[in-house]
């Protein structure tokens, strides 16, 4: 049974590396101008054509590095949300998380974009305090995971109605926000890279040491308690984590739906629930996942760019709606 589960692991990493080296090949080479293999080998080399160089390391390199760190933000954030909730529906999205970095950014795009450098400490706040939030409206003798999501879809509700407050008293500037709205990359270079860099180092380093806690969650409340461990502190801990992730995501990506649903899940379809396997796959499937989903968003209706963040939705709401069923027949 170990050497089944072993091969399958194994496999599962292979064909997540072979997909991602496929989604940056891919954000790379295809566009208006399409780049040969060849050409592209060249310009890493330094020897390229110029234009091709020019399209690659001003246009399509940083926008694809970019991608690959916003999805894999938001996949460890989900696949640590889905942990602590013991709850394969959780994601920073629905649950409010994504929403609360989203109205601090908004703000702080329309109302101060002189001060637009404190974009991921914004978005970042605003997701820590989304979280805290929700946690104190769902405390009673403890927080539990269902009591956190419902907290955290009214709080959602609450937040987008902020949002679009926010929008129309700024009208005349709204056009700033509406593709980061949508959860576009469209424009992203190495001022974004750098910008999120830091943050996201740091936010999936510390993911892989909540690693041990991740699987802790997975023996319920009553053992954890019984093993001398904190179960609230460990959960709040997870979840301001998981904010700090999202928030990072947002704060470049905007607001990009369903990956932290959608990767986490069905990377335990295949490999099951221990984090030390689950985490780093998600991270590898979101960044493949973006990566991937932005260049089919830029190029299949060519001229017109389509943000990754609707395209992506096509995708994760569906999803949702069969996890949904899925639940409600087995229940």
């Amino acid at each position: 049974m170990n050497v089944v589960k072993n091969r399958k692991v194994v496999l599962t990493f292979v064909v997540l590396i072979v997909l991602t080296l496929l989604s940056i090949y891919a954000g790379i080479s295809f566009g208006a101008i399409s780049i040969p293999l060849v050409e592209i080998l060249q310009a890493f080399q330094g020897n390229g054509v110029e234009m091709y160089q020019t399209i690659i390391f001003d246009l399509r390199l940083p926008r694809v590095l970019v991608a690959l760190l916003v999805g894999a933000c938001l996949a460890a954030s989900g696949a640590l949300l889905q942990g602590v909730m013991k709850n394969p529906l959780a994601d920073p999205g629905i649950i409010g998380v994504s929403a609360g970095g989203g109205l601090l950014a908004v703000i702080t795009m329309l109302v101060f974009p002189a001060y637009s450098y404190l974009l991921p400490a914004g978005a970042f706040i605003g997701a820590f305090l989304t979280t805290i939030l929700i946690y104190l409206l769902a405390w009673e003798k403890g927080a539990s995971p269902v009591k956190i999501i419902l907290a955290g879809v009214a709080m959602n509700a609450l937040l987008g109605a902020l949002m679009n407050g926010v929008m129309v008293i700024y009208s005349d500037r709204v056009q700033a926000v509406l593709s980061w709205l949508s959860g576009g990359l469209n424009g992203r270079s190495w001022y974004h890279l750098e910008f999120m860099l830091p943050y996201a180092v740091i936010g999936l380093l510390l993911s892989f040491f909540a690693i041990k806690k991740a699987n802790l969650m997975l023996l319920g409340d009553e053992t954890i308690k019984l093993l001398g461990q904190n179960v609230e502190w460990a959960r709040l801990q997870m979840i301001l984590l998981a904010s700090f992730l999202a928030g990072t995501a947002v704060s470049v990506g905007g607001l990009i739906g369903f990956v932290g649903l959608v990767v986490p899940h069905m990377i335990r379809l295949i490999i099951g629930e221990d984090y030390r396997y689950l985490l780093p796959f998600s991270i590898l499937g979101g960044a493949s996942l973006v990566a991937f989903a932005d260049t089919v968003a830029r190029t299949l209706f060519d001229p017109i760019e389509l943000p990754v963040g609707i395209l992506l939705a096509c995708i994760g709401a569906p999803f949702f709606l069969y996890l949904l069923r899925k639940r409600r027949v087995s229940a």
